[in-house]
């Protein structure tokens, strides 16, 4: 099975060949060659909520769209339980199960004192002292590899029901556990609560990030739990970054929860909006210099406390999300985790199609060999499904050559070989 995605300037292939039945899989990732500081395929949590459901319930009918496009897809572990005693031990498994697939994990750390304001997710350390204990726990188990910390989503952008002094000492208590998370892991990459883009202004953004002490974290994150379309948090991302950059911070870059936004928009508090689609599968490979990740923060299917429990899973919450969004444009994955999926890009998921068609001729058959192609059009781009048959004689390999439209450019390969990174390419 070959798979070829292409939208303007991105693209994905895969390419796999069949004599009788035997296989030999290859992916090939294309895309626009800038991004953020980080590089590296995203762990997928082979023990969520989603991936437990999906094992639990084979013969249920959402089940197959839910584990293709859903539970297939790496998403951020929450932290959110007040256990300084094994919080340690729980990260450093998590993180070595992640190390040893040579993948980048996501954790979301939700622990902060008189977090949601008493909301539906209430909680979180009984006082700050014991915050910044649980912080230098979790913090010890984190290795010296790459990972990316999503440190308290909403912390900064909902302070309503703060005084002062406690806004000071939260402020405070978020430098600390910045620096306390960087001290034990160098490598780790700390975003702070930006938002999203139809809260906070960006100036006043940027001065809740400056007082929380952003300067000594990578950046921040946006849209965590929230449904606003991808470019509109970056055009955001953006603003903050300029504000930034005003007040003297520089090299902060922005991450976007994209777990959600992929349909309609209106009540936040909407579990049963049946308009709201998936939106851009995670990825690293952004296309934009002030964006390092594309993230599932907000695990598709588990609810917001409206209709059910606050961080429960609900299947029907995942179905709605999951059935008729796009399929992710690579379908032979890695072992741990798929490949970082639909093409990088900041526009809206509803970009049109590109204006370049995609190959619907298959390749000519010759010495018992053939190959078929098959069309799959999708918002922003499109996938081509070619399958190579050896037919009644077995082979010592096979050669598939594309013409990427115009601005596609490869950046990765996974066990095949690409002549090139542009025009046409022959893979084998």
């Amino acid at each position: 099975m070959a798979i070829l995605s292409a939208r303007r300037r991105s693209a994905a292939i895969s390419v796999a060949a069949v004599a009788g039945l035997a296989a030999a899989g290859v992916g090939l990732a294309v895309g626009g060659a800038s991004a953020g500081t980080v590089s590296g395929s995203l762990y997928r949590d082979p023990s969520s909520a989603v991936v437990r459901w999906v094992a639990a319930n084979p013969g249920d009918s959402r089940a197959a769209v839910i584990r293709d496009k859903i539970a297939s897809q790496p998403q951020a572990r929450w932290y959110a339980n007040f256990n300084p005693s094994t919080i340690q031990s729980e990260v450093s498994s998590f993180i070595g199960a992640a190390n040893a697939a040579q993948q980048i994990p996501v954790l979301s750390v939700y622990e902060i004192t008189n977090r949601d304001c008493g909301g539906a997710s209430a909680g979180g350390a009984p006082d700050l002292n014991q915050y910044q204990t649980w912080v230098s726990n979790f913090a010890r188990g984190l290795g010296n590899q790459t990972v990316l910390i999503i440190l308290e989503t909403d912390s900064l952008a909902l302070q309503t029901c703060l005084s002062t002094s406690e806004l000071n000492a939260r402020n405070q208590a978020l430098t600390t556990a910045t620096q306390t998370i960087k001290s034990a892991n160098p490598n780790a990459k700390v975003y702070l609560d930006g938002g999203h883009s139809t809260w906070n202004s960006a100036n006043d953004t940027a001065n809740r990030l400056r007082a929380a002490g952003v300067q000594y974290a990578d950046g921040f994150f946006t849209n965590v739990s929230n449904f606003n379309p991808t470019s509109s948090e970056a055009n955001f991302g953006r603003a903050v970054i300029s504000a930034l950059n005003g007040m003297g911070i520089s090299g902060k870059r922005q991450v976007i929860d994209t777990s959600r936004n992929g349909g309609a928009a209106g009540d936040w508090c909407a579990d049963d909006n049946t308009d709201r689609r998936i939106g851009q599968y995670p990825t690293t490979n952004t296309g934009d210099a002030n964006i390092d990740a594309y993230l599932w923060v907000k695990p598709p299917g588990e609810a917001d406390g409206c209709r059910y429990t606050a961080g429960s899973f609900q299947p029907d919450l995942a179905f709605s999300l999951a059935n008729g969004a796009p399929n992710p444009p690579t379908t032979a994955p890695p072992t741990t985790n798929p490949p970082t999926t639909a093409p990088p890009t900041t526009a809206p998921p509803t970009t049109a199609p590109p204006t370049t068609a995609p190959p619907t001729t298959p390749p000519p058959a010759g010495n018992g060999c053939s190959a078929s192609v098959a069309i799959n059009q999708w918002n922003g781009g499109f996938t081509a499904s070619v399958n190579v048959t050896a037919g009644s004689a077995s082979i010592n390999g096979w050669t598939v050559t594309v013409a990427l439209p115009s601005g596609a450019a490869i950046t990765g390969t996974w066990n095949a070989q690409a002549s090139g990174t542009s025009g046409t390419v022959r893979f084998t």
